[in-house]
């Protein structure tokens, strides 16, 4: 059915559609029957999915099988239409199917149609076989019961006719034959019956057997009576022997050469000697049956191959006997042909076998049963069950209906739009149940198969989605997509364990496999700068602090080195234990200073630089005066800012669709999972609101002197920099003004000859000015 675009040609008005937006887009609200009705006329553009998957949903896999009408495993527009119809054309009013009612009222049957009434016949029939007559509704459960159903009735127009329809011992006894010879049925009741092909297939093998075996009587195929059968049998035990021994003695005429060759060597014959003989052995059964010679007969008793004596004896007995006499006790080739061509017409009338498959019923009941009237019974029977296959087969229709009455209010409300999906009191069919991990309860799961193919297509969600193995006591495994849409992601890795619960309620251990990074929230956006500085200070603060833990590692395993070295030579040890070394000397034993004067300086420098720029920030923002709150504002945002827009614009696109995709759903809409509602599918741990907390904890960091020591500091920068600012105050003018200029002193003239360095210690010894020492 291809998708509508405007209202059906045989309306007669134009259908009013109602929407409602939730989730950015506009979903069709399903209020009543006419809304059902009228589906097929819906543009189907404005469906939030074109198609789901029969499996990993919340609905009965039964009723979705159902209405995959072609089997493919998927559910598209059409078929859910086409289930629709049929369900609306065989209801009073369609409307009810938006109830979602495990029991169907027989009162909301349709019987104004013939499909209908047998429909409401058929459940009525139902509830008889099930004992409640008296009930006025039928649920799934009831309709499904099939076993129950069906062996209430013998024959259920199944097609089927077990031993116990009939009446009659002798139609029972022939129903029992044919399920000997052809096998049987099995019934909807479960029981074993036969079907009007095999009734048929049995009284043509029938008649083709006894035709077969009345033409076994003619003298010219039967040439020993009843004997045949078994002369035939040890003919055609020896053929390939005799014809083989015969064979060798025509070459042994040929050539005398090849008599040794033919008769088998003598190396063969020790070979064998040197073994465990035993006359059925297949070594010597593959030896000719006699000696090879020129023109020789094959003898039947008297110098023949041990492994074939027996079955020599027997030819002789059935078949050489009858037709040459006791005392033939040899054949030739010759006699060998006449004693072929005479069972050669038996031969062929048993490779023209008719009707084997009833032959162990033997002639004599094969002709009986030809002549009795068991087939006319059996067609009797036949005719009646298919008489009653109309009301039987609307059996299957109830469950049908029954089903279509439960679920498809859920597939229709998770399909054409997502009302479950943004409802607060229920779940959508395609989430799996609740993941408990980390303080949260995600509730946005859905099963999959294959996560890291799911991933792919998930990343464009724009969701931080977590896919976890989730494992039950007895083994069972399954795995999730959790999406996690509130909190931050500081403490959700690979490894980290939680439990889940299924739809049912039952709890599953849960590992996370993998992770997928996107923003969860402008909060966690807010604070990830100051994180990742705090994370990169430890960081370096860890890989400094290691180095210089290697670095003195290793000075001291050089120091302990040197002095076993020195103290193995015999030498002196110098400096105590060289700890020299420690301190710095070289190798040539010259120490240096511990301390650089250049370094000292600038050291110096910095940190005096470090405090103008800190006392600046400080005085500056003091200076704001009740401006100062706009100043903290500007900070804050110049670090987080950034990193809250594109938090911001992620979860602007957040969208569940790719998710859904990935599962094989055909998302038609942008179906979004904006912050407040991403909010309520995640719910973080809170305390109760009557709770009582108790804040003094005996295990808390004893760090109290800590705090003070900060607080004292940051008093005294505060104070100084306000002590500052009022004297700038009373001198006139701001820390945003310049400071006067003193005025300029020119410079001493250089002097004509640089001083040594001991010259100038001894004037600066005497205090003398540039101006004296010049």
């Amino acid at each position: 059915m291809p998708p509508a675009s405007a209202p059906h040609a045989s309306a007669s008005r134009p259908h009013t559609w109602t929407f409602f937006r939730t989730g950015g887009i506009d979903q069709i609200a399903l209020n009543n029957g006419e809304d059902l009705r009228r589906l097929e006329t819906l543009d189907q553009k404005l469906w939030v999915a074109l198609s789901c998957p029969v499996k990993g949903l919340e609905i009965d896999e039964k009723t979705l099988a159902l209405i995959d009408t072609d089997g493919d495993g998927r559910i598209r527009a059409p078929e859910l239409i086409a289930a629709v119809n049929w369900a609306s054309a065989r209801l009073k009013n369609p409307g009810d199917l938006l109830a979602g009612s495990e029991s169907l009222a027989l009162s909301e049957i349709d019987t104004s149609s013939a499909e209908g009434a047998i429909l409401e016949s058929s459940a009525r029939q139902i509830l008889r076989s099930l004992g409640k007559g008296d009930d006025s509704a039928i649920t799934t459960a009831d309709a499904a019961n099939t076993a129950a159903i069906f062996s209430a009735s013998v024959l259920n127009g199944s097609g089927i006719i077990p031993p116990a329809a009939a009446e009659e011992p002798a139609v029972q006894a022939l129903i029992k034959d044919i399920i000997t010879c052809l096998g049987g049925t099995a019934s909807r009741n479960g029981a074993t019956g036969i079907t009007a092909a095999q009734i048929d297939a049995f009284f043509k093998d029938l008649a083709a057997y006894t035709s077969w075996v009345e033409q076994s009587g003619t003298k010219e195929i039967a040439v020993l009576g009843d004997a045949t059968a078994a002369a035939c049998n040890a003919i055609k035990a020896l053929r390939p022997k005799v014809e083989d021994y015969f064979a060798r003695c025509r070459m042994a005429a040929f050539d005398p050469r090849a008599i040794e060759a033919l008769s088998r060597s003598e190396s063969e014959y020790l070979s064998r000697a040197a073994e465990d003989m035993r006359l059925s052995a297949e070594e010597i059964a593959e030896f000719p049956l006699a000696r090879i010679a020129a023109n020789q007969q094959l003898p039947l008793f008297e110098g023949v191959n041990p492994a074939w004596a027996e079955a020599l004896a027997h030819l002789h007995e059935r078949a050489v006997t009858p037709v040459f006499g006791a005392e033939k006790t040899s054949l030739s080739a010759e006699e060998w042909r006449v004693l072929g061509d005479k069972f050669a017409p038996y031969e062929t009338w048993l490779g023209d076998k008719a009707g084997s498959a009833v032959e162990k019923l033997g002639l004599a009941r094969a002709k009986e049963i030809l002549a009795g009237e068991g087939r006319a019974a059996l067609a009797a029977l036949v005719a009646k069950d298919k008489s009653l296959e109309p009301e039987f087969r609307a059996i299957s229709d109830v469950e049908r209906l029954a089903r279509y009455h439960r679920d498809l209010r859920d597939l229709l409300h998770n399909f054409i739009n997502f009302a479950d999906f943004f409802a607060r009191d229920r779940l959508a069919v395609f989430q799996a149940g609740t993941l408990f991990l980390d303080g949260r309860s995600c509730e946005l799961c859905l099963r999959v198969e294959d996560p890291a193919r799911h991933a792919a297509l998930a990343a464009m969600s724009k969701a931080y989605i977590a896919y976890v193995d989730c494992v039950r006591p007895g083994g069972e495994k399954m795995q999730v997509a959790a999406c996690f849409t509130q909190g931050d992601s500081d403490y959700l890795f690979v490894g980290r364990h939680g439990i889940f619960y299924d739809r049912k309620g039952r709890d599953w251990d849960a590992t996370i496999t993998r992770l997928i990074d996107n923003p969860i929230s402008v909060r966690q956006a807010f604070w990830s700068p100051y994180k990742k500085f705090v994370r990169f200070v430890e960081e370096q603060v860890a890989k400094r602090a290691a180095a210089a833990d290697t670095e003195a590692t290793s000075k001291l395993e050089n120091v302990a080195s040197s002095t076993v070295n020195t103290v193995a030579s015999g030498k002196p040890v110098a400096r105590a234990g060289g700890l020299g070394v420690l301190a710095g000397e070289g190798a040539g034993g010259a120490g240096r200073p511990k301390f650089e004067v250049g370094t000292v300086a600038a050291l110096g420098v910095g940190l005096g630089a470090i405090g103008t720029l800190l006392g600046g920030l400080v005085a500056g923002f003091l200076g704001l005066g009740v401006w100062m709150p706009l100043g903290v504002l500007g900070i804050v945002l110049a670090i987080s800012g950034p990193s809250m827009l594109i938090a911001w614009i992620k979860l602007r696109q957040r969208n569940l669709g790719p998710i859904l995709d990935a599962n094989g759903w055909a998302i038609n809409g942008r179906v979004k999972i904006s912050v407040p509602f991403g909010t309520a599918l995640t719910d973080q741990a809170r305390l109760p609101k009557n709770a009582r907390r108790l804040l003094r904890d005996p295990y808390a960091r004893k760090n109290r002197a800590l705090r003070v020591w900060a607080w004292a500091a940051l008093g005294v920068v505060v104070l100084g920099a306000v002590a500052t600012r009022v004297d700038r105050h009373r001198r006139g003018h701001y820390f945003w003004q310049a400071a006067p200029t003193a005025p300029a002193v020119a410079a001493p003239p250089a002097p004509a000859v640089s001083s040594g360095p001991a010259e100038i210690a001894s004037e600066a010894e005497a205090g003398a000015t540039p101006e004296t020492a010049k």
